[in-house]
């Protein structure tokens, strides 16, 4: 089984209450294949300026993330800049510099184009619709990642590929604007109606809400000591969650359960240090004692 991600590998400068890192590994298919790797083949289609070398290409080493999709243009990588308060849930950025990610168009090497399952990051609608089109055949699932950016300002490609996809990933500010609904149980419904049958609700430090035909799920965050960069925490718990439910190779209620889990713990080990540090160094039993931890802080007895 191959899980094909479609999305951007960057360079970020990162500023917060316990320290700063300057032109660090970031970009969401950065996190989310070094995530969902540990789960399942990933495939990565992006691109990168000449200013990408061996050094950032030595963190995807040794694990199972086919980079043949991964092109090298010139000019400079996609670079962003942006800080950090005492509220770690919101980033203001600095500065965002697209350089080479603002011509690219995704071209899926022949091989990837038959991938089992699909994840579209977060860039341009028409481009992501572009890359269905390329598939030969219509992977198990597809699943997509959007922002306000484009809600706001690209809606009728937006609705247009939200008509093709299984799996809707986004925070709570953002299904609430795409929607126009508060509740999030009524914005489900809507989410429905635009083509997902299942909506999963990033919720930062409080947690995230699974919402699916069979039922409603909701899983906290799990409690750390030390939290020193959130940057890329979205795109990790997608890693580890669509990585879930791809080697589950199901997608009923207890599978996005499971995945519901896997993501969130991902997700936890991204925070404890700056970029990609903890997901490169993160150890496979690290990785199940953690699961068996929060699978059993969240399990309740029956009475």
């Amino acid at each position: 089984m191959t899980l094909l991600v479609v999305g951007s590998v960057a360079f970020d400068d990162v500023e917060t209450p316990f320290g700063r890192r300057d032109r660090v590994l970031g970009g969401s298919a950065s996190y989310f294949s070094l995530s969902a790797s540990r789960f399942v083949p990933v495939r990565v289609v992006a691109v990168v300026g000449e200013d990408f070398g061996p050094e950032q290409m030595r963190s995807f080493e040794n694990r199972d993330i086919d980079l043949s999709g991964l092109v090298q243009k010139a000019g400079k990588s996609f670079h962003w800049k942006g800080a950090y308060g005492w509220d770690l849930n919101e980033a203001k950025t600095l500065e965002t510099h697209l350089n080479v990610f603002a011509d690219f168009k995704p071209d899926l090497p022949q091989d990837f184009r038959e991938s089992d399952y699909l994840f579209l990051g977060n860039i341009d609608p028409t481009l992501q619709l572009d890359v269905v089109k390329q598939m030969k055949t219509r992977p198990k699932w597809i699943a997509l990642d959007t922002m306000n950016y484009w809600i706001r300002g690209a809606s009728e490609p937006l609705a247009n590929i939200l008509k093709e996809v299984d799996i809707l990933l986004v925070n709570d500010a953002e299904v609430r604007e795409l929607t126009r609904e508060h509740s999030l149980l009524k914005a489900y419904r809507r989410v429905r109606e635009m083509g997902p049958s299942t909506l999963v609700v990033k919720r930062g430090e409080y947690g995230v809400a699974l919402f699916t035909p069979e039922g409603i799920f909701a899983a906290p965050a799990f409690p750390l000591e030390d939290v020193f960069d959130p940057t890329g925490a979205g795109d990790t718990f997608a890693g580890g969650f669509l990585g879930q439910l791809a080697r589950l190779g199901r997608m009923d209620a207890p599978a996005l359960k499971h995945a519901t889990l896997a993501g969130t713990v991902m997700a936890s080990f991204t925070v404890e240090r700056f970029s990609t540090e903890r997901l490169e160094s993160l150890t496979n039993e690290e990785l199940n004692a953690r699961m068996a931890s929060f699978s059993d802080m969240i399990r309740v007895e029956a009475l």
